[in-house]
Parts: C-alpha cells; sequence; structure tokens
C-alpha cells in the first residue's frame, strides 16, 4: 500500500486544482490547498486563502511549508488576459508572469528543502497547451512554454536527490475559467470542440488522472518531462 502523502496544491479553489484536491484527499493524502479565494465549501483538507501573486507571498508560503512539510507540489495557479501583441498592457504582462511564473518558482523553493531532506519529492507543474502557440495569447501562452523550462531545468538539477519535476498540459477543459471566456453552445466554444480530435471538451478529471501519474510512488524513473492532455489537439503541433 502507497504511504499517505502530503499534497500542496496551488490553484486549488475550483476546476482542475479543486478536482485533485478531492482524488487525492480520496486516495488517503492529506492535501493542503493554497488560493486568492475564499475556502471553497466542502473543501477536503486545510485551505491557505493567499494571494500568490502578492508581494509577501514567499514569505506566507515559507510558513506553510515550514509548519507542514511538503512532500507533492502540484503547482496548478494560472491566469491569462487574452490580448493580440499591439495591444498587450505592461501591467497585464508583468502581472500574469509574476502569477504563472514568480509563484511556482516561490512555492517550489519554499517545498524544497524537505523534499531534499527525505530524499524524495514530485513536484509537477500545470501548464497548456497554449504553450505551443495560440491567437492572442502572447502573455499566457509565453509564460505557460515558460514552465517548460522550469521543468526540464529543476529535473536536471534535482534528480540526483530523488525529486521528480514534470508538467502536464492540458488542452481545453470544460472549467469555471474556459466557461468564462466560451459560453456553452457558443460560436467559439463549438469552434473550439470542433478542432478536438476527439470532438468533445476534457473534464478536469481527466487531467487530475495525468497529475496523479507524476505525483506517484512508481514515476520516479519519469522526470523533465510534458504531457498533454488534449483530446488529440496537439498531435499535429507536438515534434515526436
Amino acid at each position: 500500500m502507497a504511504p499517505s502523502r502530503t499534497i500542496l496544491i496551488t490553484g486549488a479553489s475550483r476546476g482542475i486544482g479543486l478536482a485533485a484536491a478531492h482524488h487525492f484527499a480520496a486516495a488517503g493524502h492529506q492535501v493542503i490547498g493554497v488560493a486568492r479565494s475564499a475556502v471553497p465549501a466542502g473543501f477536503p483538507g486545510r485551505f491557505h486563502s493567499l494571494d500568490l501573486a502578492a508581494d509577501d507571498f514567499a514569505e506566507k508560503i515559507a510558513a506553510v511549508t515550514a509548519a507542514t512539510p511538503v512532500d507533492v507540489l502540484i503547482n496548478n495557479a494560472g491566469a491569462g488576459r487574452m490580448a493580440h501583441l499591439g495591444t498587450v498592457k505592461l501591467e497585464d504582462f508583468d502581472a500574469i508572469v509574476r502569477l504563472n511564473l514568480t509563484a511556482t518558482l516561490l512555492a517550489t523553493r519554499a517545498c524544497l528543502p524537505h523534499m531534499r531532506a527525505q530524499g524524495w519529492g514530485r513536484v509537477v507543474n500545470v501548464a497548456s497547451r497554449a504553450a505551443l502557440g495560440k491567437d492572442g495569447r502572447t502573455v499566457y501562452g509565453a509564460t505557460k512554454a515558460g514552465l517548460f523550462g522550469f521543468t526540464r531545468t529543476w529535473a536536471l538539477e534535482l534528480a540526483a536527490e530523488g525529486v521528480t519535476v514534470n508538467c502536464v498540459a492540458p488542452g481545453p477543459i470544460e472549467t469555471e475559467m474556459f466557461r468564462e471566456h466560451n459560453q456553452p453552445g457558443s460560436p467559439t466554444a463549438q469552434t473550439v470542440i470542433g478542432a478536438i480530435p476527439v470532438k468533445r471538451m476534457g473534464q478536469p478529471e481527466e487531467v487530475v488522472s495525468a497529475l496523479a501519474f507524476f505525483a506517484g510512488e512508481h514515476a520516479g524513473f519519469t522526470t523533465g518531462q510534458v504531457l498533454y492532455v488534449c483530446g488529440g489537439l496537439t498531435v499535429a503541433r507536438d515534434p515526436i
């Protein structure tokens, strides 16, 4: 039987993060959720309302991990603001970089001492297939591609210490964030679905299955990898 682990999930208040929290708690793990919003009803673990883009996030996440050492970190928090190159606002660029990249770096560094000390750890970054290129996603795509770089570099740095670092890159997933920009039945939503080879949206639980593999006890020989959960959407874009 696999041991119980302490799993910290950022962006745990909804969507993929909340689905992951319920999955890992049901599997017997201790779950710590972090997000800017208030604790969601029925959250299956401890929850810390922290603004990941705030100036004091490094201090606050360090306090969380000092109080409860973390074995598995799921860097799921992220956001994007659609804009084409000519209309990108620098304040939006700075805000999205701070949330999608800086917070990922700070959360990972806060968890590392315990992982290194015990010679075992799992870091799973949640990127997006938009990192391969998507219209209107200058900032979002760039920051999600940056997570690929984090993943590959950290995997090399930490492999000998028993800590793996991998990345899951979802395609169109039916979450609150997707529906905020693509109403059900709208032309934009239908266009998105029509482009997916499996002809349907993905569900948060399907992404969680990939997270669970990388976070698992038997994934120790897999590191530095990016797994697309996209219904086949990236097949023509992602080189073999």
